[in-house]
C-alpha cells in the first residue's frame, strides 16, 4: 500500500509542522516520510519502487532549493558590483548640462526651468501647454521655434496672466502641427538643467538638476564638455555605459 508523502493527512497526530509555518520544508519532507514509513501497515508494506521514486523526489527537490539559494546569491552580487560601478561612474557628471526626459517638474521655489523639444521636421504651429497637479491649464505659450531640431524655452513659473504659481508638481505638453496645419508632428519633451549633486541610494545614483532628483535613467543626453576637453560625443557614450549599466550590461 502506498502513500503519497506529500499528504500528511493521516500523520498529523503523529507528526505537526512549527507553529506559523505555512509551508512545507525539505526536512519538513524527510521527517514526513520517516513518519509514513513508521506508521506503514507491517502486513501491506510500501512498495519499494514507490519508495525509490519518493526519494527521487526529495533529491530533485533538495537541488532545486539549493539551486535557487545560489541563483540568488549570484544575482545579490552583481547587483552591488553594478551599483558600485554605476556611482563611481556617475559622480563624473557633476557640473553637465543635461537634457531631462521627463515632462513633470517639480517646483520648489526655483527661479525657473529650462524646457525644451526636438522637432522632426518644420512645424507651422508649437504650442507648449502647462498644468498644475489638478490637471488645470495654467500656461499656453505659442510664440515659439518651429523649424527643424532642438529648441528651449524658459518657464518662470508664472500663469497667462503673470501671477506667481504656488509651489508644489507641473507638467507640460509640447504639441506640433506638420506644414500642412493638419497632422500633428511627433515631439521629444524634455528639461534642460545642470547636474549639482549626486545622491547614492539603495536603488542607485539619484541626480540633483536644478534643485530636483531626477534618476539617471531620465537623463536623454549631455549638452556640455567638460573642462578637461571630453567632448560631446565621449560623455554620451559614458552616459550609454551608465544606463546599460543598470539594465545589466556595458558597452564596448
Amino acid at each position: 500500500m502506498v502513500y503519497d508523502v506529500t499528504n500528511y493527512i493521516g500523520y498529523k497526530d503523529a507528526y505537526q509542522p512549527e507553529p506559523g509555518k505555512s509551508e512545507l520544508g525539505k526536512e519538513d519532507f524527510l521527517r514526513l516520510m520517516t513518519e509514513q514509513l513508521k506508521y506503514q501497515d507491517p502486513m501491506n508494506p510500501m512498495d519499494s519502487s514507490a519508495f525509490t521514486a519518493q526519494l527521487a523526489q526529495f533529491s530533485s527537490l533538495e537541488q532545486l532549493t539549493n539551486m535557487s539559494g545560489m541563483l540568488e546569491q549570484s544575482v545579490n552580487a552583481n547587483y552591488m558590483l553594478i551599483q558600485s560601478v554605476n556611482n563611481t561612474m556617475s559622480a563624473n557628471l557633476i557640473g553637465m548640462e543635461v537634457k531631462v526626459g521627463n515632462e513633470n517638474i517639480t517646483y520648489n521655489g526655483q527661479e525657473s526651468v529650462n524646457l525644451g523639444y526636438t522637432l522632426p521636421a518644420e512645424s507651422s504651429d508649437v504650442t507648449i501647454k502647462i498644468y498644475d497637479e489638478s490637471g488645470n491649464l495654467v500656461r499656453t505659450v505659442d510664440d515659439l521655434g518651429k523649424t527643424k531640431g532642438t529648441h528651449k524655452f524658459t518657464w518662470d513659473f508664472t500663469d497667462d496672466n503673470g501671477n506667481n504659481l504656488a509651489m508644489g508638481k507641473y507638467s507640460f505638453k509640447v504639441e506640433a502641427k506638420a506644414m500642412n496645419g493638419v497632422d500633428d508632428l511627433s515631439v521629444e519633451a524634455y528639461q534642460v538643467g545642470i547636474i549639482e549633486s549626486i545622491k547614492f541610494g539603495a536603488n542607485g545614483a539619484v541626480l540633483t538638476v536644478n534643485g530636483v532628483e531626477v534618476a539617471l535613467a531620465d537623463i536623454l543626453e549631455i549638452l556640455q564638455p567638460s573642462e578637461d576637453g571630453k567632448t560631446d560625443k565621449y560623455l554620451n557614450k559614458e552616459l550609454t555605459n551608465l544606463q546599460n549599466i543598470l539594465n545589466g550590461g556595458i558597452s564596448g
